[in-house]
């Protein structure tokens, strides 16, 4: 887990920096705040280590001349022309009941977003400090848009491991009806399908923060705990991709890029 990192700001966005050093201090971050000139395409450049900034937009994450953050507002676009029918997700989801459902590797929350979107009441859970804080940051962005206000009433976000949450789900006897998992894929393996394009910009980063080596947690470990629980559990897979923990699921949706596999359980 990243325990040291940088957050550069301008001056007009010092106190705004320091608001996230101090959150991010409490979840075990320890936050170096350095004031610059002007965070700008050349300063990234020339600054490529893995490092957070500030800006009048909020936190942001950056590295190799990059920099990213769960942008909600950049997913309206496809929240309207999203349906209970159009979408795959839907449909692996049974968006129809108005479920409520535990995205439990809830990474930029895009998915999330859609699934509240289309009725779902979406609880996000996420282990990473500084990916949660910038959930929590997209979050608040959004919730005064008129598009999207609505929607993100629907979302709870949770800072916690999500094996850890499912176990105390199921110890409480607290059942939900979906579970979502979509873990992150490893990029030796995106890369060896055929035809398959390079790895999105945002995933560049967020395999830098969340290395192949101890933090990426692939999710075989979540697939049993999830079912634990749940009457239905759903991974999004590359299409090509080995089953979740080598299970056989009970139905899948595919499509060009990815599927979804869907494991479904009667709870007593």
């Amino acid at each position: 887990m990243v325990s040291e990192i940088r957050l550069f700001t301008g001056a007009a966005d010092h106190d705004k920096a320091l608001s996230y050093q101090a959150v991010l201090g409490q979840r075990g971050v320890d936050v170096t705040l350095v004031e610059i000139e002007q965070l700008n395409a050349r300063f990234l450049r020339l600054n490529p280590e893995l490092a957070l900034c500030v800006d009048e937009q909020g936190l942001w994450l950056s590295a190799d001349g990059m920099k990213m953050r769960p942008d909600w507002q950049a997913e309206i676009p496809r929240l309207k022309r999203a349906s209970l029918k159009s979408e795959m997700l839907a449909r692996a989801c049974h968006l129809t009941e108005k479920p409520s459902l535990i995205d439990a590797t809830a990474g930029l929350g895009h998915d999330g977003l859609l699934m509240a979107h289309l009725g779902a009441h979406v609880t996000l859970v996420e282990r990473h400090p500084i990916l949660f804080s910038l959930l929590e940051d997209a979050k608040a962005q959004v919730q005064s848009d008129l598009n999207l206000a609505e929607t993100v009433a629907r979302i709870e976000l949770v800072y916690a491991d999500a094996a850890d949450y499912l176990k105390q789900r199921h110890e409480a006897q607290a059942w939900t009806d979906v579970v979502y998992l979509d873990p992150m894929f490893p990029q030796r393996d995106q890369h060896s399908a055929k035809k398959q394009a390079q790895v999105k910009k945002q995933m560049q980063l967020l395999h830098r923060l969340l290395p192949e080596h101890g933090e990426m947690d692939l999710g075989d470990g979540l697939l049993p705990l999830a079912r634990n629980i749940a009457k239905r559990v759903v991974v999004k897979r590359p299409r090509l991709a080995v089953f979740l923990a080598e299970q056989q699921p009970d139905h899948q949706w595919s499509g060009d890029a990815c599927r979804f596999d869907a494991y479904f359980k009667v709870l007593e």
